[in-house]
């Protein structure tokens, strides 16, 4: 890959119809952004890997049938060993597989046929996400700390919580606690902005991305009782009502 000082951006497209891949290329790459795409997953591992010594990528476009592998076992092993955005971009339409994908940490998930419009939406809503967090990620390594907690490389530290959220390591006191990829979410944009009303709209576009018919109405709600439950964090997770939540 050709890297460029003013690139703030490098997106993966992991595809095997070649045609496709240079057209999602091409549509997505700008004076701000480069693409690079490769049609199995053995050339994904590699590029990951040699991209990991010269700048991470920002997101990761990646379909599900690929000729040496499933793309859903895939995207669990990204998310195992990086902090990259991922969206699914496949024919696999039914809503299990839908659902699916996003449980096993997808960011977002667009099915075939698709809008390239609405893909360049959705592109640009993951990459300000990623712009987000590497400016929140620069302020506390400057020593600007969120209200309440501190941070050690990459872990979080609230009073007798700790949060590794690029190791996806959680504790409350000596006890390690596990949590869903759904879970993981909810509790890293509620821990980032504590101290600040989230409201049920942008709680559940961060966490589960995709059109509202795929999210049953009362999955905000389920999964803040398990996140509060498995931390204990009833007095921590706090109800605003008719808004949304907020960490205390």
């Amino acid at each position: 890959m050709k890297q460029n000082s003013q690139t703030e951006h490098h997106i993966l497209i992991i595809e095997d119809d070649v045609t496709l891949a240079g057209g999602l290329c091409r549509a997505l790459q700008n004076d701000g952004t480069e693409t690079l795409y490769c049609t199995t997953l053995r050339e994904a591992r590699e590029l990951l890997e040699k991209q990991q010594t010269e700048g991470q990528y920002s997101l990761v476009i990646l379909d599900v049938n690929l000729p040496d592998g499933n793309g859903f076992d895939f995207l669990q092993e990204i998310k195992s060993k990086y902090d990259i955005c991922v969206i699914m971009l496949t024919a696999n339409d039914m809503e299990t597989d839908i659902v699916a994908g996003l449980e096993l940490g997808a960011d977002d998930y667009i099915t075939k046929p698709f809008s390239l419009a609405v893909l360049r939406a959705r592109v640009e809503t993951q990459l300000r996400r990623v712009v987000q967090s590497r400016s929140e990620t620069a302020g506390v390594e400057g020593g600007s700390a969120a209200a309440g907690g501190t941070v050690s490389g990459a872990e979080i530290v609230i009073d007798d919580y700790r949060f590794n959220f690029p190791q996806m390591l959680f504790w409350h006191g000596e006890e390690q606690v596990e949590l869903s990829k759904s879970e993981q979410k909810l509790l890293r944009i509620l821990v980032e902005n504590r101290g600040i009303t989230l409201t049920r709209e942008q709680l559940l576009d961060h966490v589960w991305s995709v059109d509202a018919e795929f999210v049953d109405e009362n999955a905000l709600s389920v999964a803040i009782k398990r996140l509060r439950d498995k931390l204990g964090a009833q007095e921590r997770i706090r109800t605003v009502y008719g808004i949304g939540y907020r960490w205390e």
